[in-house]
Protein backbone atom coordinates (compact mmCIF):
# COMPACT_ATOMS: atom_id res chain seq x y z
CA UNK A 1 0.00 0.00 0.00
CA UNK A 2 1.48 3.61 -1.33
CA UNK A 3 1.43 6.92 0.56
CA UNK A 4 -0.93 7.91 -1.86
CA UNK A 5 -3.52 5.35 -1.27
CA UNK A 6 -3.21 5.49 2.81
CA UNK A 7 -3.77 9.45 2.05
CA UNK A 8 -6.94 9.01 0.12
CA UNK A 9 -8.31 6.49 2.56
CA UNK A 10 -7.18 9.06 5.24
CA UNK A 11 -9.46 12.13 3.30
CA UNK A 12 -12.26 9.32 3.42
CA UNK A 13 -12.22 8.42 7.22
CA UNK A 14 -14.22 6.49 9.21
CA UNK A 15 -14.88 6.21 13.08
CA UNK A 16 -12.20 3.16 14.93
CA UNK A 17 -13.78 0.51 16.38
CA UNK A 18 -15.35 1.11 19.41
CA UNK A 19 -12.92 -1.58 21.04
CA UNK A 20 -9.78 -0.27 19.99
CA UNK A 21 -7.41 0.29 22.57
CA UNK A 22 -6.06 3.51 24.58
CA UNK A 23 -2.57 4.19 23.23
CA UNK A 24 -0.15 5.75 25.14
CA UNK A 25 0.44 9.28 25.04
CA UNK A 26 3.85 9.01 22.87
CA UNK A 27 1.45 6.74 20.60
CA UNK A 28 -1.73 8.63 20.41
CA UNK A 29 1.15 11.71 19.49
CA UNK A 30 2.58 9.81 16.90
CA UNK A 31 -0.32 8.33 15.60
CA UNK A 32 -1.29 12.01 15.25
CA UNK A 33 1.25 12.73 13.41
CA UNK A 34 1.88 10.15 11.13
CA UNK A 35 -1.96 11.03 10.25
CA UNK A 36 -1.05 15.05 9.20
CA UNK A 37 1.80 13.58 6.91
CA UNK A 38 -0.31 11.51 5.38
CA UNK A 39 -2.46 14.46 4.34
CA UNK A 40 0.20 16.69 4.09
CA UNK A 41 2.12 14.10 1.13
CA UNK A 42 -1.81 13.55 -0.70
CA UNK A 43 -1.60 17.81 -0.62
CA UNK A 44 1.75 17.99 -2.19
CA UNK A 45 0.59 15.13 -4.81
CA UNK A 46 -2.27 17.43 -5.76
CA UNK A 47 -0.51 20.73 -5.51
CA UNK A 48 -2.24 22.25 -2.74
CA UNK A 49 -0.46 25.47 -1.78
CA UNK A 50 -1.04 25.05 2.05
CA UNK A 51 0.92 21.72 1.90
CA UNK A 52 3.71 22.78 -0.58
CA UNK A 53 4.96 25.63 2.20
CA UNK A 54 5.85 21.70 4.52
CA UNK A 55 9.03 19.97 3.74
CA UNK A 56 8.57 17.35 1.44
CA UNK A 57 6.90 14.39 3.13
CA UNK A 58 8.43 11.83 0.79
CA UNK A 59 10.29 9.21 1.22
CA UNK A 60 10.86 10.34 5.45
CA UNK A 61 6.80 11.08 6.07
CA UNK A 62 6.09 7.89 4.69
CA UNK A 63 8.91 5.66 6.34
CA UNK A 64 7.75 7.74 9.46
CA UNK A 65 3.93 6.09 8.49
CA UNK A 66 5.05 2.81 8.52
CA UNK A 67 7.20 2.18 11.32
CA UNK A 68 4.33 4.19 13.90
CA UNK A 69 1.51 1.74 12.48
CA UNK A 70 3.88 -1.41 12.86
CA UNK A 71 4.95 -0.15 16.24
CA UNK A 72 1.17 0.47 17.36
CA UNK A 73 0.13 -2.95 15.84
CA UNK A 74 3.06 -4.81 18.18
CA UNK A 75 2.20 -2.67 21.43
CA UNK A 76 -1.50 -3.31 20.95
CA UNK A 77 -1.71 -6.66 18.86
CA UNK A 78 -4.71 -4.89 16.67
CA UNK A 79 -4.36 -6.15 13.05
CA UNK A 80 -3.48 -3.58 10.07
CA UNK A 81 -7.01 -2.71 9.23
CA UNK A 82 -8.01 -1.82 12.31
CA UNK A 83 -4.55 0.48 13.29
CA UNK A 84 -5.32 1.90 9.55
CA UNK A 85 -8.77 2.89 11.10
CA UNK A 86 -7.50 4.47 13.78
CA UNK A 87 -5.16 6.89 11.94
CA UNK A 88 -8.32 7.65 9.29
CA UNK A 89 -10.15 8.67 12.97
CA UNK A 90 -7.10 11.12 13.70
CA UNK A 91 -6.87 12.18 10.21
CA UNK A 92 -10.38 13.12 10.08
CA UNK A 93 -10.49 14.90 13.52
CA UNK A 94 -7.25 16.78 12.53
CA UNK A 95 -9.44 17.77 9.16
CA UNK A 96 -12.19 18.54 10.82
CA UNK A 97 -11.03 20.56 13.44
CA UNK A 98 -8.47 22.24 10.98
CA UNK A 99 -5.22 21.82 13.56
CA UNK A 100 -2.98 20.40 10.63
CA UNK A 101 -0.97 23.64 10.45
CA UNK A 102 -1.16 23.90 14.56
CA UNK A 103 0.45 20.21 15.15
CA UNK A 104 2.93 20.42 11.67
CA UNK A 105 6.06 21.86 13.32
CA UNK A 106 6.08 19.91 16.65
CA UNK A 107 5.74 17.17 14.04
CA UNK A 108 8.20 17.89 11.73
CA UNK A 109 10.19 17.66 15.33
CA UNK A 110 9.33 14.46 16.31
CA UNK A 111 9.85 13.35 12.91
CA UNK A 112 13.63 14.80 12.63
CA UNK A 113 13.93 12.68 16.40
CA UNK A 114 12.68 9.54 14.64
CA UNK A 115 16.07 9.39 12.99
CA UNK A 116 14.50 8.98 9.67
Amino acid sequence: MTLTMISAALLMATQAPASAPELAPASQTALRCSAAFALVSFGQEVGDAEATKWPSMEPRGREYFIRVMAKIMDETGLDRESVATMAEKQAKLLLDNQEIEAIMPQCLILLDQSGI
